[in-house]
């Protein structure tokens, strides 16, 4: 399994017992698959650099986990269709 990260940005328009479902959505997507999540941060909410769609602010999350290419499609899925998360980027951190 190789190493990943993911940092996704959640709307502030919703509650934020629905922030925190999110969150853990994609943290169950990892688990449920035969992934392990090494660190899971709540960066709380930033004002972002620049207005998306209409958002101005955003719930900011960081999951290092570790995964297999099926996991992170599955992932990448997940917070795709997603309509509550606005912006995320999966990269591989460890090193070949």
């Amino acid at each position: 399994m190789n190493k990943y990260e993911i940092m996704f940005i959640v709307k502030t328009t919703i509650e934020e017992s629905a922030v925190k479902t999110i969150a853990e959505s994609l943290e169950t997507v990892i688990t449920s698959m035969g992934g392990n999540i090494l660190e899971s941060k709540d960066l709380g909410n930033k004002k972002l650099a620049y207005p998306i769609n209409k958002e101005l602010t955003g719930y900011y999350f960081v999951i290092d986990f570790e995964a297999n290419n099926e996991i992170v499609s599955e992932l990448d899925r997940k917070a795709k269709i997603n309509e509550n998360v606005i912006r995320y980027m999966i990269i591989r951190t460890d090193e070949e």
